[in-house]
């Protein structure tokens, strides 16, 4: 049996964390198993559709390397392929509209043409009984006369599921083991809307079974309907697939995850500066654990690493902690000349014009920062004294409790001393060599020395060392006056 998932979006809002790992772990597994992938697209739900969230899914996934073998892809625009289609919702409803008719006809639906003020006033009579809130049947009890009638003069009607009564729904989820349900517990779902559109219970059930999904990958806030597609696909006289429900994604307050508690959307995180690699090898870990100390992945290994068995019970925490963990330490794994492609756009928003600039100086720029940024975006403020000016308080020049007459007088001295070294002399090793000798000959004390140095350079308390700075204004041709102006600055504000 070819094994089948799918990642079944509705396109109401951009890709989100838990989407994205509801489509990795599809993905995966189908993967893991020689499988095939599909992207369908839930649509049916007009009012809601956010423009250019169906694009902007489909290319997040491809930008992820999660590419289907069937339904939609990108490739330099929307496309669809593979021969069990439509893959848009909208574009099947004869389908749905076909089944729901065939349960009626077999006594498992039936045609409701209840008003909503009685819809209304039957919830309110439950509620004073402190009933829950279900169908009561009352349309299943027309006569065929009856509705013959009523949809001949085409009253609003939908097509409602006839749950049985007295009868316990099971199924065993990869993830959570047999849950039970009364079928007492479950309302008669609407099916066919009076619009003619499927409820997602109907829609759901026929689109899988026809494009013959064997794993259904979904996170656990849907194992309350799993009763009524269970139902459906007995009544249909087809086999269910496999459900597996991993944990939802929790906030740090242990409640799950909202919009209101931070981006939850993919196209914030990337605007912020994670990694696509880096992020999707921390969602992996939303609910999933390899068993092994292994915690950095690339898409190849998580497919080898990949099993439902591994898939938590409990919820999953985001830990943004942890995602600047992974993301730095991506950062500090890549090649000068690709974080270099990855961080301009964040230079350029910042508003430092690399057009101006040699790519060596802006490549040892980087090279500076690497090791200590978390996020592309935090690039423009670590980096921005390098393309202008620093301001800053005077008293930071003054190494903790030292005279400001003695700061002032080594500031001087230091920058005399620089102007008679020639600019190759500026690289690291030889200017922290000269810088420490003549601080020696001096007889200066280092803080004193070094500390104002450092902050007449860079206008920061906490920022890399003055010799590594020095080195990197040496990959300018005018380094060196840059250098020396700064110290010059320094001087003129401490006076």
């Amino acid at each position: 049996m070819e094994i089948r998932t799918r990642f079944a979006p509705s396109p109401t809002g951009f890709l989100h964390i838990g989407g994205l790992r509801t489509a990795l772990f599809s993905f995966l597994w189908a993967r893991k198993n020689s499988g095939k992938f599909i992207l369908r697209v839930e649509d049916t739900d007009k009012a809601r559709t956010v423009p250019g969230a169906l694009e902007n899914i489909v290319q997040t996934l491809t930008d992820f390397g999660l590419t289907p073998d069937e339904g939609f892809y990108w490739d330099n625009g929307l496309k669809s392929r593979g021969e069990l289609g439509p893959y848009l919702q909208s574009e099947r409803l004869d389908i749905y509209k076909k089944h729901a008719e065939e349960l009626v006809s077999n006594k498992h639906a039936y045609y409701c043409f209840c008003t909503e003020q009685r819809l209304e006033q039957s919830r309110k009579e439950q509620q004073e009984k402190k009933l829950p809130p279900k169908y009561d049947k009352h349309c299943l009890n027309l006569t065929a006369d009856e509705i013959k009638s009523k949809l001949s003069s085409n009253q609003p009607h939908v097509i409602r599921l006839n749950v049985p009564s007295d009868q316990v729904v099971r199924f065993t989820d990869l993830v959570h083991g047999e849950i039970k349900v009364s079928t007492n517990d479950v309302d008669d779902q609407v099916l066919l809307k009076s619009d003619g559109f499927p409820t997602y219970h109907l829609a759901v059930v026929v689109d899988d079974h026809l494009m013959n999904i064997t794993h259904i990958i979904r996170g656990e806030e849907w194992i309350p309907s799993t009763p009524k597609h269970i139902l459906l696909y007995s009544a249909f006289g087809w086999e269910s697939p496999q459900f597996v429900h991993p944990p939802n994604i929790l906030a740090k307050s242990g409640k799950k995850l909202s919009k209101r508690e931070g981006d939850v959307a993919v196209k914030d995180f990337l605007e912020k500066g994670y990694l696509a690699e880096a992020l999707l090898n921390f969602v992996a870990f939303l609910g999933w654990n390899p068993k092994t100390e292994q915690e950095i992945f690339n898409l190849r290994e998580l497919i080898e690493s990949f099993s439902l068995e591994k898939i938590n019970r409990s919820g999953a925490v985001l830990d943004f902690d942890k995602l600047d963990w992974i993301n730095g330490l991506y950062i500090r794994n890549m090649k000068i000349e690709e974080l270099f492609a990855r961080v301009v756009p964040f230079l350029v928003k910042a508003g430092i014009k690399t057009e101006n600039y040699p790519k060596s100086f802006l490549e040892k720029v980087l090279l500076l920062e690497q090791e200590r940024l978390k996020k592309l975006s935090e690039v423009g403020e670590r980096v921005k004294y390098f393309f202008e000016d620093p301001q800053y308080d005077p008293q930071l020049l003054i190494w903790k409790k030292s005279d400001k007459k003695i700061i002032l007088d080594n500031l001087q001295k230091l920058q005399n001393f620089l102007q008679t070294l020639p600019s190759e002399k500026f690289a690291k090793e030889s200017i922290e060599r000269e810088v420490k000798q003549f601080i020696e000959s001096q007889g200066m004390k280092t803080g004193e020395a070094l500390w104002p140095l450092r902050v007449a350079l860079s206008g920061l308390d906490a920022s890399p060392g003055p010799f590594e700075i020095m080195d990197v204004f040496g990959a300018l041709s005018e380094g060196k006056e840059i250098i020396l102006k700064r110290l010059n600055r320094a001087a003129e504000i401490l006076f």
